[in-house]
C-alpha cells in the first residue's frame, strides 16, 4: 500500500520559488531537472524509506537530489502508524542546516 505524502507549506513554497527559478533559464535541461526533482518526491508513497537518516536529526530523513553545485537536500520524516511521509523542507546542498527551532539557518 503506497504511503501519504504531505508538503508543508513551507515545501510548497520553496517549490514555486525553485520553479520560477528554473523556469527563469528557459532551458529543457532545467525544466526536466525541475520535473526530477517532483517525481523523486513522487516516489516517497512507495518508497519512504529511500532516503537516509540525517547527521542532524536521525529522526529525519534526506534525498539528495541532484549534482554539484546544483544539489538539494529533500528533507522528511516519516509516520509508521498511519503511513505518512512528511516533506519538511528542500534546502541548497551549500545552506546550512535548519537549527533545533526548525528555521531554516541562512
Amino acid at each position: 500500500m503506497a504511503w501519504t505524502v504531505e508538503l508543508t507549506a513551507r515545501v510548497l513554497r520553496e517549490l514555486d520559488r525553485l520553479y520560477l527559478h528554473v523556469n527563469a533559464t528557459e532551458s529543457a535541461g532545467a525544466a526536466r531537472w525541475f520535473a526530477g526533482l517532483e517525481d523523486t518526491i513522487g516516489l516517497l508513497a512507495s518508497s519512504p524509506r529511500m532516503g537516509k537518516p540525517t547527521r542532524e536529526d536521525p529522526a529525519v530523513r534526506e534525498i539528495i537530489y541532484g549534482n554539484k553545485p546544483h544539489f538539494y537536500r529533500v528533507l522528511y520524516e516519516l509516520n509508521d502508524e498511519s503511513e505518512h511521509v512528511y516533506v519538511l523542507t528542500i534546502r541548497h546542498g551549500r545552506q546550512l542546516p535548519p537549527n533545533p527551532g526548525g528555521e531554516a539557518g541562512a
